[in-house]
């Protein structure tokens, strides 16, 4: 049972920066893909950025060059920075993680087992 506890949500100015983590506990698989993604409520849920347990990452269009997803090296935390934030990032976060590489093709989704309970962010402008 892998279980996925989101932290480090706020309120923040445009152009601000927020930090999320995500604690992994549990049995994690030995090759994996794990992720962040957001919703927005009456919106599906968007892919924001995964990293394989090979340290490759793939992010979302939206995020490039602003966001950087990464582990600690006992790949026991998951983390999000996040940087020049703007009001459309604003969202509920959600950590998941999922077996096999490599990781899926936008909208990352596929295979995602796991799923935390979210943490939420909220850019004004």
């Amino acid at each position: 049972q892998v279980r996925l506890v989101e932290s480090g949500g706020g309120s923040v100015e445009t152009g601000g920066s927020l930090r999320l983590s995500c604690e992994v506990s549990g049995n994690i698989y030995r090759s994996y893909c794990m992720g962040w993604f957001r919703q927005v409520d009456g919106a599906e849920r968007e892919g924001v950025a995964v990293i394989g347990s090979d340290g490759t990452a793939s992010y979302a269009d939206s995020v490039k060059r602003r966001f950087t997803i990464s582990q600690d090296s006992a790949k026991s935390t998951l983390y999000l920075q996040m940087n020049s934030l703007k009001p459309e990032d604003t969202a509920m976060y959600y950590c998941a993680a999922g077996g096999g590489l490599p990781c899926p093709a936008p909208p990352f989704l596929v295979g995602m087992d796991h799923w935390g309970k979210g943490t939420p962010v909220t850019i004004s402008s």
